[in-house]
C-alpha cells in the first residue's frame, strides 16, 4: 500500500492558522476551474484517509471534492452527518488499524489528508511520499504540518513545479519506510 500526503502550506510551515482556518488557502487569485493539478494526482488514488478535523473543515466550506471513497478518522464523530452516509466511512484505531482497514477494503494508493494523520504516518514510518504546495503567505503561528518528529527523517526530492500565482510544489519520496 503506498501512502501520499499532498497539503497546502504556508511558507513558514502551517496547515492552518491559529484558530484552525484555511480561509487563506482562498485569498489567491486562481482561475476557476484550474485545479492546479490536484485532479491528475486524484486520479491515481484509491481512497482518502483524513482526520476529524480536516473533516469538518470541508463541511464548512461546503464543497466536496472527492469522488473516490473517503475514511474519517475519528473518536469525536460518532454520527455521519447528513448527506454525507454514502460518501465517508468513520473509521477508529491506532494508524497501524486505521491503514489495515483500508487495505482489507482492497486499497493501494491512499491520499493522507489531516495533520495529524499525516504526522501519525510519518511518526510510524508509513507515508511513502509528499507533495507540499507552497502558499505565499507567513501565518506567523499555526498548525504545524510536521510537528515535533522522534527522529529526522531523510526526503528524495522527486520534483518541484512552480505553478503560477506564487505556488510552487514539491514532490519528494520518503526514506527510511517500512
Amino acid at each position: 500500500m503506498k501512502m501520499i500526503a499532498y497539503m497546502g502550506v504556508s511558507l513558514d510551515g502551517y496547515i492552518a492558522d491559529k484558530a484552525g482556518g484555511v480561509d487563506w488557502l482562498n485569498e489567491l487569485p486562481i482561475p476557476e476551474g484550474d485545479d492546479l493539478g490536484f485532479s491528475t494526482f486524484m486520479a491515481g488514488i484509491d481512497a482518502l484517509l483524513m482526520g476529524s478535523n480536516s473533516f469538518r473543515t470541508i463541511l464548512q466550506i461546503g464543497d466536496w471534492y472527492y469522488d473516490k471513497p473517503v475514511y474519517v478518522a475519528s473518536n469525536s464523530i460518532q454520527l455521519i452527518p447528513e448527506g454525507y452516509q454514502e460518501r465517508i466511512k468513520l473509521i477508529q484505531g491506532d494508524i497501524h488499524e486505521l491503514l489495515a482497514q483500508l487495505e482489507g477494503d482492497g486499497h493501494q494508493n491512499i491520499y493522507v489528508d489531516g495533520g495529524k494523520i499525516v504526522q501519525a504516518c510519518i511518526q510510524a514510518d508509513l507515508l511513502d511520499e509528499l507533495i507540499i504546495t507552497h502558499i505565499p503567505v507567513l501565518l506567523g503561528d499555526g498548525i504545524s504540518l510536521f510537528g515535533k518528529l522522534e527522529r529526522s527523517k531523510t526526503l528524495e526530492h522527486r520534483q518541484t513545479e512552480v505553478l503560477g500565482y506564487g505556488l510552487v510544489k514539491s514532490h519528494y519520496l520518503i526514506r527510511n519506510n517500512r
